[in-house]
């Protein structure tokens, strides 16, 4: 616990500031994070990120997580139309890929690579977007995730009696469950109290509740994908809280989903 508490405090000092600076450090340092998470996630599955279909798979992420004037510039750059025609590109590159090598590398591994780069380089690529709408709402995503980690954590110790899915993650509860969504809810109205940044506390309340039952659904994909795997953690670039993937896989999938609710009036 005390590993997990100092890494934390180091972890959120370097982090914070570039939250706060926004622009071209944070999201260079996003597409950093963005790189390690598709590198652990390859690892669980035993493909390099530094063979073919693994770089190929780099690329796509890259395109993924930039911003899109970022990715606008580099498709005009090679004379492309669009940033998907360059997607579907290597898409087409490592299925001839597989074909070159007479299956030395499957089509099940490329769609796994395919999958890795969308599930990572989509859910940082909307945390860039979401920085870029404003600071208050970067801040209210790291907000609901932190809050209900940690209140599904407390609540659960606490009161947990019910399992809530011991095949993926045995030690979370039911009563964890419900705790870290109220606890985000409470959290969430504090912040709307001290900086209105909502369209009213209904709605606010109600994107709470859905956006921290949707991040406790990531945590719990990332955990069936490491049980899948037969692995603790995505890996150990964070002593005492695993890799990038295990700090940020509920973010991944909270962030994506403000948007789709046009919360940010995108």
């Amino acid at each position: 616990m005390k590993q997990r508490i100092i890494t934390a405090i180091i972890a959120a000092a370097l982090f914070i500031p570039f939250v706060i600076y926004g622009k071209v450090p944070f999201t260079i340092l996003v597409l950093a994070m963005a790189i390690v998470g598709f590198y652990e996630i390859l690892k669980m599955k035993g493909i390099s990120i530094f063979s073919v279909p693994g770089f190929l798979g780099l690329i796509t992420l890259v395109l993924l997580v930039i911003p899109k004037d970022w990715s606008e510039k580099v498709v005009e750059t090679i004379g492309y139309s669009s940033n998907l025609m360059v997607v579907y590109g290597l898409m087409m590159l490592l299925l001839i890929y597989v074909v070159l090598v007479k299956n030395k590398i499957t089509f099940d591994e490329v769609g796994f690579i395919l999958l890795g780069a969308f599930y990572v380089g989509l859910g940082f690529h909307y945390l860039i977007e979401t920085r870029n709408v404003g600071l208050e709402y970067v801040v209210y995503c790291l907000l609901v995730v932190w809050t209900t980690d940690s209140g599904a954590y407390f609540v659960g110790r606490k009161l947990g009696k019910n399992k809530l899915w011991p095949e993926i993650s045995p030690k979370k509860t039911i009563e964890g469950f419900l705790g870290g969504i109220v606890i985000a809810v409470i959290f969430a109205v504090g912040m709307q109290l001290i900086y209105p940044f909502a369209n009213g506390y209904i709605s606010l309340v109600f994107v709470t509740i859905f956006a921290s039952i949707i991040g406790q659904m990531g945590d719990l994909v990332e955990s069936a994908i490491k049980r899948h795997f037969d692995v603790k953690d995505s890996g150990n670039i964070l002593p005492g809280h695993g890799g990038i993937l295990d700090r940020f896989d509920s973010l991944l999938f909270v962030v994506p989903l403000l948007h789709f609710l046009h919360l940010f009036g995108n």
